[in-house]
């Protein structure tokens, strides 16, 4: 059983310590439409940071009588933590890292509740509302730095690989920082970890003054992959879609690191992105790589991406498999690209407002066993369209997977039926296997209990 602190006090610094008394009831509300539980479930995942397990549920389980209220003291906000996890503190202090993020928590859960999705100010129903909403939710947080030449990797990957996976990741980092770049990550273990880590050593040796470690997670998400202790820059975001929305509209380029079915979920957001017409003349450097052990994901993703979208979705990719510094390179030189294109279109170099996101990615997908049996899983609609119906699957797959409320469901009525195009579902399901094999679905499971039934027709 893990160690618990039974009450602690602590006053978050800046701006914070003056929440009105509005937002302080929000955050202590427990009701339906109340922040409290959102609220408790994202502080109790920062607080475990370097938990070994990926599931939002256990962790709850783990700690049913974890509480955190805020109050409104004369010197400011003071926050009450009961039955806290021991390894966020040092001699009774709480890690100053740990309580950055926990104010981080604190800022965008009222920031987005009261100003994005209570206020009147944006139009939510419109593409440009929702980019509008999610640019303020990132300058809330200090995330955009005018006057600053682009240079956000943004790193995506697996919270679950192997060691030798996990440090080639570092490898990647380590010569991203030699070239003095910037690291945006899920801000998870794993994947999200290694390039920060690794980019820690390059920007030393560089002396760069500046670095970034930016972390872009959602309620839903944090509980399972909770921001890793390298994280400078944390932001929470309403939901997947504003996160991934965020990933492309911050970072200048991408490298993508073997992972799972969350990682396969955003490998399609990408291409709908991509593939989308609106988009084909913007420059935004893809990489896909991993050492030789982790080849045999990316064929498989690949394989799968060829027959279900074809060749055109195949060439958005680069593939450099154990080649760290040529990596490093072809990102750097593809962010010049990127400079350029920004200088030429008067866009701005921290946020890529010239790219289209299609409204319907821009739209919350719930997982829920209906929604699951309505998706669209056929070729007789537009490639990019068709990217963000697969994306949706594995969303459903990740929520099965780790999210308490996705698991809750699989719990209640078993798991999600997927049914769609023959030749479509048999390669979908072949790609699952891979992942199952290479044990990439889910940590510590010897074996893995699918929370999906694919229709193959066998």
């Amino acid at each position: 059983m893990n160690s618990i602190i039974k009450k602690v006090l602590i006053r978050p610094a800046g701006a914070l310590q003056i929440l009105s008394y509005k937002e302080a009831q929000q955050l202590c509300d427990q009701t339906e439409t109340g922040l409290n539980e959102v609220f408790r479930r994202c502080s109790l995942a920062v607080l475990n940071t370097g938990t070994k397990d990926d599931n939002g549920m256990a962790l709850l389980e783990a700690h049913p009588d974890f509480q955190i209220q805020v109050h409104i003291k004369g010197r400011g906000l003071q926050i009450e933590i009961d039955n806290a996890p021991e390894n966020a503190f040092v001699n009774g202090e709480m890690i100053e890292g740990l309580q950055e993020h926990l104010t981080a928590v604190i800022r965008d859960l009222i920031y987005a509740q009261n100003e994005i999705i209570d206020s009147q100010e944006f139009n939510l129903e419109t593409p440009f509302g929702l980019t509008n909403a999610i640019f303020h939710i990132a300058r809330n947080a200090c995330l955009m730095k005018p006057d600053v030449d682009p240079n956000i990797v943004t790193c995506w990957g697996g919270h679950s690989i192997p060691l030798e996976e996990y440090k080639y990741t570092k490898q990647i980092g380590y010569h991203l920082g030699l070239r003095r770049l910037d690291i945006c990550t899920g801000c998870g273990p794993g994947a999200m970890k290694g390039p920060m880590k690794g980019a820690v050593l390059g920007h030393g040796k560089q002396r760069y003054k500046h670095a970034r470690f930016i972390g872009l997670t959602e309620p839903g998400i944090i509980a399972a992959e909770a921001p890793n202790a390298i994280v400078t820059e944390l932001a929470i975001f309403p939901d997947i879609e504003k996160r991934l929305e965020a990933f492309m509209r911050l970072g200048h380029g991408i490298i993508i690191f073997p992972g799972g079915a969350g990682t396969m979920e955003e490998i399609l957001y990408l291409l709908s992105v991509l593939l989308h017409p609106q988009n084909n003349n913007i420059p935004f450097p893809v990489v896909l790589t991993a050492p030789e052990s982790g080849q045999a994901y990316f064929d498989a993703v690949l394989e799968f991406i060829e027959h279900a979208l074809g060749k055109e979705a195949v060439r958005k990719l680069t593939v450099l498999i154990d080649r760290p510094e040529e990596v490093a390179d072809f990102i750097e030189e593809g962010i010049q690209d990127v400079k350029a294109f920004r200088k030429a279109t008067s866009d701005a170099y921290y946020y890529n407002w010239n790219l289209h996101i299609p409204y319907e990615l821009q739209q919350p997908f719930v997982p829920t066993h209906d929604s699951v049996a309505a998706l669209e899983l056929h070729k007789d609609q537009p490639t990019y369209h068709l990217a963000g119906q697969l994306r949706n699957v594995f969303s459903a797959i990740v929520a099965g997977n780790v999210k308490s409320e996705g698991i809750a469901q699989i719990n209640e009525r078993g798991p999600f039926e997927i049914n769609g195009d023959p030749e479509i579902m048999k390669r979908m399901d072949n790609l699952l296997k891979s992942f199952v094999a290479q044990r990439r679905m889910k940590l510590g499971t010897e074996h893995y209990e699918p929370c999906y039934n694919i229709a193959t027709g066998e």
